[in-house]
């Protein structure tokens, strides 16, 4: 059983993604209708999480989807660094982590979090991958986003990929995060994009690495991952932190033990978080598989093709080139008796013109004569 506070029902349009793909989007809270609450809403029968100052927050079991307890799961905010979640996951199948590119002016001079690239070093996209999850690099995220054909590309492509998991709280303008108006995302979201996330053994590698070697224009230097829990809980496998002056503190992270995965998202933390998370990771180990789940992580929707326009097939195109010449095309359609009759035709037509040929000599002769 669960508890709900202060019902919130979003009616949300149909969604027409690139490509001709589309799906049609729920009018009732992703997960299910207690998500719905803006507050706190836990199941029956066991101990409340812990407290924390996040506005915000998700904790669900990985495995089943099953969303354990939950406040203003739907809220939107600003997910500031926590939306290269989205990113990476966007990215990874579309680019070869092999690639080697020189980053642009532009990509190298990004405000914000760095890692530090430069115009006059080669990196593979592997490289930027780490930086983008590792150090959290806004100059890494335009360098991949600018890889993929651009920022406009990049953005269609994140909300394309946040709709088929059905994120319908996430809307991405940027690809590092860095606030931008519209921008937005939830602490639901964010869990969904990080259960598809752990999923992927590429995103999954790069969220969990400590350090790692990072090239330079001369050698190379080392970098460490932001998230602190990587050496302070156990069995914690990574995700995303994120903070800007608007968006404040937000974190999505996930942790391993028994066999099973628990992943907490938080927004809108307005101070030091990392104590009050392994709390919460805590609370939802301890209760996973004993209490009702309050809502669901729900799965992806299938890639689908968009609907012919119309019933009737379509009729084949021929290039000039390839058409065949009009005599060819006529002969091809022709029967026996066709045949038989085109060639009395021919045969008879070439004979009236020989006589009339004939004709008109013997007249130009006896002119000739007079």
């Amino acid at each position: 059983m669960w508890t709900k506070l202060v019902p919130v029902t979003a009616l949300i349009a149909s969604v027409s993604l690139t490509g001709g793909t589309a799906y049609a989007a729920p009018t009732t809270p992703v997960g299910g209708e207690a998500l719905g609450s803006r507050g706190l809403v836990t199941p029956e029968g066991v101990k409340e999480p812990p407290k924390t100052q996040a506005t915000s927050y998700v904790i669900a079991d990985v495995e089943t989807g099953e969303v354990l307890a939950a406040k203003d799961a739907h809220g939107r905010y600003l997910p500031a660094s926590t939306l290269k979640t989205l990113t990476a996951l966007t990215l990874i199948p579309k680019l070869d982590k092999d690639r080697k590119i020189r980053p642009s002016a532009n990509a190298c001079n990004q405000e914000g979090t760095a890692v530090g690239l430069s115009v006059k070093a080669t990196y593979k996209i592997d490289d930027l991958f780490r930086a983008l999850m590792m150090s959290s690099g806004n100059d890494a995220a335009m360098a991949l986003a600018e890889t993929n054909g651009g920022v406009a590309k990049t953005m269609s492509d994140m909300n394309a990929m946040a709709k088929r998991l059905q994120a319908y709280d996430t809307v991405a303008k940027t690809p590092s995060g860095l606030d931008k108006p519209g921008q937005s995302s939830s602490a639901y979201d964010l869990a969904l994009i990080a259960r598809a996330g752990l999923a992927n053994p590429a995103f999954r590698g790069y969220i969990s690495t400590k350090t790692s070697k990072f090239p330079a224009p001369k050698g190379y230097y080392e970098i460490s991952n932001h998230n602190k829990l990587l050496w302070r809980y156990k069995g914690m496998i990574g995700v995303k932190n994120g903070w800007t002056s608007k968006a404040q503190g937000s974190f999505v992270g996930a942790a391993t033990r028994g066999g099973h995965t628990i992943v907490v998202s938080i927004m809108r933390h307005e101070g030091y978080f990392w104590e009050e998370v392994a709390k919460l990771l805590d609370w939802g180990f301890s209760v996973r598989g004993k209490a009702q789940p309050v809502g669901r992580l729900v799965d992806p929707l299938p890639e689908v093709q968009a609907a012919p326009r119309s019933s009737a097939a379509p009729a084949s195109k021929v290039t000039p080139a390839a058409q065949p010449p009009l005599l060819d095309t006529a002969a091809s359609k022709q029967t026996d008796s066709t045949k038989t009759i085109g060639s009395v035709v021919i045969g008879g037509g070439l004979l009236f013109g020989l006589i009339w040929l004939g004709f008109g000599i013997r007249r130009r002769r006896g002119r000739s004569r007079t």
